[in-house]
């Protein structure tokens, strides 16, 4: 978890709660999720 630099506590939040969809459209808004908010909370 911590090497995806999501760095705000309604983000890892939001990232565990996503992370428990196993469905194909799960991972994919999981994958969606990670970009964003890696580019979201790089200058954080």
């Amino acid at each position: 978890m911590s090497n995806l630099k999501i760095k705000t506590e309604c983000g890892i939040q939001k990232y565990n709660e996503l992370k428990k969809n196993q469905s194909y459209f799960g991972k994919l808004r999981l994958l969606w999720f990670k970009f964003f908010a890696v580019i979201r909370d790089f200058n954080k």
